[in-house]
């Protein structure tokens, strides 16, 4: 892995570059004092990871790290800096980890652990396509290095809608009458079975021109969607989910690349009322995990590594009194008195807003003492 590191001080810039080329699987093939220089590299040779100080004159590592990212989305940063008030900022820019000077050897192994491993996850076990139903429908295909996208052109929304529809109850018969009456209820049988017939045709055309042998059988009253050896990445997260370990300082990484596989709740961007029930079961078990990785890294006292899951959390579910509880919380052990203001003022908008409701009491009774102001 690829590594360029932008740091002001040549002295940091040193120590970190020793640092890393003691770990084994990184390679630093620059090294940048000058934040311009270093983005004039990072444009021509796209590195894997860039580590960024933050306080740099002329260009922050925030502005630089915005221009890198607007560049090559997926390139991984790291800042490294002094300050921990600039975790938030960092999530905003997907940022995969923030680290406190001085860096300590240790935990700059673990970082490139989770770079490897998220670069392992993201291979192809196999020759194997992947349906993908985190955030949105796509098709991707196995390359050299890694998954890329399809570009899939449907028919109809309705094709594209039967396909998840089916996917949805994949190896399970659905039968064709309830089809009709959630796709075409307004359409006598006759057309509808006609409409039906004609669907299922696009839907197995399209599949057969991506060059995925998914199989959707018919039998008298219902059909089967059967993924043959196509790979589903809702399937793919909940099994390594299952076979965790126990999170460890060792096998926290493996836990924080699971976190990173939820790239958004199940088919979001497409809407389908039928899908909300299986959209909250995932989230839940997504929340739960996550939860549960940034409480072990509070125990650890990593609270900016901490407050990113909070922020993630709370992007995912904002309606979640706990997230909010506990950024607060965060942000006090950081001393950033305005963050937590802020997220009380987030926490009141949106009770009001969704449910007329204010903070329970006993985090109004936090914030009464944490502020010294009665509410």
């Amino acid at each position: 892995m690829r590594a360029v590191l932008v740091d002001d001080e040549p002295l940091i810039l040193a120590h970190l570059e020793k640092l890393l080329q003691e770990i084994k699987g990184i390679d630093v093939i620059g090294t940048y004092s000058n934040p311009h220089h270093a983005l004039q590299w990072i444009e021509q040779n796209q590195p894997d990871v860039v580590f960024l100080d933050v306080e740099m004159p002329e260009l922050s590592g925030i502005e630089l790290a915005e221009k890198v990212v607007r560049l090559w989305p997926q390139i991984n940063i790291v800042f490294v800096t002094a300050y921990s008030e600039y975790a938030v900022k960092a999530f905003e820019l997907h940022a995969v980890d923030y680290l406190l000077k001085p860096v300590k050897r240790e935990r700059l192994a673990e970082t490139v652990r989770r770079f490897q491993l998220d670069t392992a996850e993201q291979q192809p076990a196999s020759s194997a396509p992947m349906v993908c139903c985190f955030q949105s429908l796509q098709f991707k295909q196995p390359g050299l290095d890694q998954f890329h996208t399809v570009d899939v052109r449907w028919r109809t929304a309705k094709a594209k809608e039967l396909f998840a529809f089916l996917l949805h109850h994949r190896q399970k018969p659905v039968r064709k009458d309830i089809i009709l009456d959630l796709f075409w209820p307004e359409t006598d049988e006759s057309k509808g079975f006609t409409q039906l017939y004609t669907t299922i045709y696009q839907i197995r055309k399209t599949l057969k021109s991506l060059g995925i042998h998914i199989n959707i059988a018919s039998h008298d009253n219902y059909y089967v969607l059967d993924l043959n050896e196509v790979k589903l990445d809702v399937e793919e997260w909940e099994k390594g989910i299952a076979s965790l370990s126990p999170i460890t300082p060792a096998t926290l990484e493996e836990h924080q690349a699971l976190i990173d596989l939820y790239e958004g709740n199940y088919l979001e961007d497409c809407g389908y009322l039928w899908s909300e029930g299986e959209k909250e079961r995932l989230r839940s078990l997504w929340l739960n995990h996550i939860t549960h990785v940034a409480q072990f890294l509070v125990g650890r006292r990593e609270y900016p590594q901490a407050v990113i899951l909070y922020n993630r959390a709370q992007e995912i579910h904002p309606y979640t009194e706990d997230s909010y509880f506990m950024l607060m919380q965060l942000y006090d052990k950081l001393q950033d008195r305005h963050s937590v203001e802020l997220q009380y003022e987030r926490l009141t908008c949106m009770l009001a807003e969704q449910f007329n409701q204010e903070p329970r009491q006993q985090v109004k009774d936090w914030y009464c003492h944490w502020s010294g102001v009665v509410l």
